[in-house]
């Protein structure tokens, strides 16, 4: 009977915790068709698992590119050109920006090819295909005799070989992903291009419409896109950027839909989310919801008050520092949305009830070697949360200002100085990176923030971090020669540091002779920045990394023992920046008690949250013609209006912006940019009835690019399928 009880709570609890909803999920694109295709097409879909992902033949994986470092894009001609979020391409946008040429403000369309304009350093990747090597990853790894440190080693022999041995015959890229915290291995295969030019942007008033006030927000009304396109040698490979390339013709580029969607239609959105952590124990969601983002959420908030005070007053600057406010802003909103969410849904209780019945599961079960891992958990993350949240002030507090930042760049140089053995070439080489980082830093700085950064941020520095060992020497120079004034100490700072000064540190650059480092190491901002990384360096990181490995050991044991407990239950890996789709319904859903959120959104909300006097809220003159006219040919809805975003049950994470939003026929239907902010905690667990994605309807962004632009010469380059 004791037995039977154990297993009727069980069976309650994993019900009500791990059960899997419809929309949650990102599933890995090669297994589709064993793990997903019944459910897929039960909710909808007319395609096959083949036509998403396939080896053997052109499919929707071939048009989905990893945008940069950190965001997704889709092919959407046979002619290369790439679409993304207004937000992915922002930075790029801003470095071709001035005074003169405002494209953040104004919006920049080429009308040519020969107006396109080239971004070194921006990458495109397309995955070529997924292969399992699990088995070959762990060959010889016995996990019952051998060491961690051994069966690390050995792992990393392993996948060295592996991708040695691919790459040896072969013209594209491997590298080996583990998945299931390590208990399986995938080598994912790629293409990178590197010679990506940018076509089209809205202006910021369209891009950003709403701006941090709207960002995670729900209803949005965003036209958040931005064109780029692909650019390949003669012989259709990749190269760096040269005038004979020529566009790059892809294996498939994606037909957009003019229907639209539907409330309670399928779709599916196929991209590259960053970072999940769904399986993780109770202790860490705590430290995670109840200490580190409160402590961030402070501490960021702080730098973009001051960031706002002179953005609005100072149009110059505003430029200066609207990939800084948007890049700090877009972490500090979510860690907000997702703590509370995680307070709403009682997320650490249903944690902490489902780890109650693995123990039990573990005691009566033939696997009494599991049972002690939640004891195991509870002792690690009590060690690491001091020395999270002392990594956390010395990143969100120290380094987060500019001048000390930018001051540890010059660290290197120190370094190389001081070593007898290292030649003058090398120390040229160094000075050259220096002299060209220092261009990119100088042209988006602007002193006056970073020093009242700087104080209010030593503030919070020093009151919230009361262990000393935690607290870096300057702050006895702040209590006694200078009594406790941040204020006076941070103008010493500055006016004594090289750092902030563009000539005096080009000069001091140009006529830098090794025997010079001492000037670098006696720079006061030099000094904070050593400081800090001192403490780190002594006091944090090898005991971090070291329970950290602990952790990562204990998680890989804990995923396998959850996988053994349940064995008929469908898993799907945490987000590790690779391919996946993820699917649902267009739906609306109700954020508190009364409200229903409504699942599109219109050009009218646009005109309705229009204020002049508010920069986020500016509606620009020809948009509001448009409007007036009622001018949206074929990309207004059947009901009359024009459609600009709407939602569905997507599971999304960062990373997926970008990420095409694809209808039941495999259609781009939209572009995925954010989740609504009481669903955030999806990272953490999925909660069906608030966690939506929000995505830009395509018909909203040919609309812009061919009404409001006056760009449509792309759209002939485009398929458009649909009735209307």
């Amino acid at each position: 009977m004791r037995n039977l009880n154990i297993f009727l709570t069980l069976s309650f609890v994993i019900l009500s915790r791990i059960y899997l909803f419809a929309g949650e999920g990102m599933w890995i694109p090669m297994l589709l068709q064993q793990m997903n295709e019944k459910e897929m097409k039960e909710m909808g879909m007319k395609i096959t698992a083949e036509d998403i992902y396939s080896i053997n033949k052109s499919s929707l994986k071939d048009a989905i590119v990893l945008f940069g470092r950190g965001c997704t894009g889709e092919i959407i001609s046979n002619e290369g050109l790439l679409l993304t979020n207004h937000h992915c391409g922002y930075g790029n946008i801003q470095k071709h920006s001035s005074i003169d040429n405002d494209y953040l403000t104004d919006g920049f369309w080429a009308m040519n090819r020969d107006e396109e304009l080239p971004n070194p350093g921006l990458t495109a990747t397309i995955m070529i295909e997924m292969r399992d090597v699990t088995k070959e990853v762990l060959e010889g790894v016995d996990d019952d005799s051998m060491s961690m440190i051994i069966r690390n080693s050995l792992v990393k022999e392993n996948i060295k070989n592996a991708i040695s041995g691919f790459e040896e015959n072969s013209k594209y890229k491997a590298k080996i992903v583990p998945f299931f915290k390590g208990n399986q291995y995938y080598m994912i295969v790629t293409e990178t291009f590197k010679d990506i030019r940018l076509v089209g942007a809205p202006p910021s008033n369209i891009g950003k419409f709403g701006g941090d006030t709207d960002n995670w927000m729900w209803p949005r009304h965003t036209g958040d896109f931005s064109l780029f396109r692909i650019y390949v040698d003669k012989d259709g490979n990749p190269a760096e950027y040269s005038e004979d390339n020529v566009p790059y013709q892809p294996k498939y580029f994606l037909p957009i839909s003019i229907d639209g969607v539907d409330e309670g239609d399928f779709t599916f959105v196929f991209g590259y989310p960053a970072r999940t952590n769904e399986y993780l124990p109770s202790y860490a969601v705590e430290l995670i919801t109840e200490k580190r983002n409160p402590d961030k959420i402070d501490l960021r908030e702080t730098r973009l008050d001051i960031f706002s005070k002179y953005s609005n007053k100072y149009p110059e600057v505003r430029i200066k520092y609207a990939s800084k406010h948007a890049r700090v802003s877009n972490y500090w909103k979510k860690m907000i949305g997702e703590s509370a969410g995680v307070e709403r849904m009682k997320g650490i209780d249903k944690k902490m009830e489902f780890e109650d019945n693995f123990v039990k599961w573990a005691d009566e079960s033939e696997t009494p070697q599991y049972a002690s891992i939640l004891i195991e958990f509870k002792k690690l993350y009590t060690k690491l949360e001091p020395l999270q949240v002392a990594t956390d002030y010395l990143n969100e507090a120290g380094m987060a200002i500019e001048i000390v930042k930018f001051a540890n760049t010059y660290k290197k140089l120190v370094g190389i100085s001081k070593d007898a053995s290292v030649s003058e070439k090398d120390i040229k080489t160094e000075i050259e990176k220096l002299k060209q980082n220092n261009q990119y830093f100088f042209k988006d700085y602007y002193q006056p923030i970073d020093e009242e950064v700087m104080s209010a941020l030593l503030i919070l520095y020093d009151e919230n971090m009361p262990d000393g060992k935690y607290k870096p020497e300057f702050f006895k120079t702040i209590h006694g020669k200078f009594k406790g004034n941040y204020q006076a100490y941070t103008k010493y700072v500055f006016s004594k540091s090289m750092f902030d000064k563009e000539n005096k540190l080009g000069e001091f650059l140009n006529t830098y002779k090794a025997n010079r480092y001492k000037k670098i190491q006696k720079d006061p901002a030099f000094e904070i920045a050593s400081q800090l990384g001192s403490i780190y360096n002594n006091n944090i990181r090898k005991q971090v990394l070291a329970i950290n490995n602990s952790i990562d050991s204990l998680s890989r044991i804990y995923m396998k023992a959850q996988m053994e407990m349940l064995p008929n239950h469908r898993f799907y890996p945490d987000a590790n920046f690779t391919l996946r789709v993820s699917y649902g319904n267009v739906s609306g859903y109700y954020p508190k008690d009364a409200v229903y959120y409504a699942p599109f959104s219109t050009l009218e909300g646009i005109m309705e949250k229009e204020n002049p006097e508010i920069y986020d809220y500016v509606v620009t003159e020809r948009l509001r013609e448009l409007y007036t006219s009622k001018d949206y040919g074929e990309y207004a809805d059947e009901d009359g209006e024009l459609h600009v975003a709407f939602i569905a049950s997507n599971h999304t994470t960062g990373g997926n912006s970008g990420s095409p939003v694809l209808n039941a026929n495999g259609e781009l239907v939209g572009v995925n940019f954010d989740r609504c902010w009481e669903g955030t905690m999806s990272d953490l667990m999925y909660d069906p009835n608030v966690c939506r994605n929000i995505s830009i309807d395509i018909r909203y962004f040919l609309f812009i690019v061919d009404k409001y632009a006056g760009a449509g010469y792309l759209l002939n380059e485009m398929s458009l399928v649909g009735s209307n």
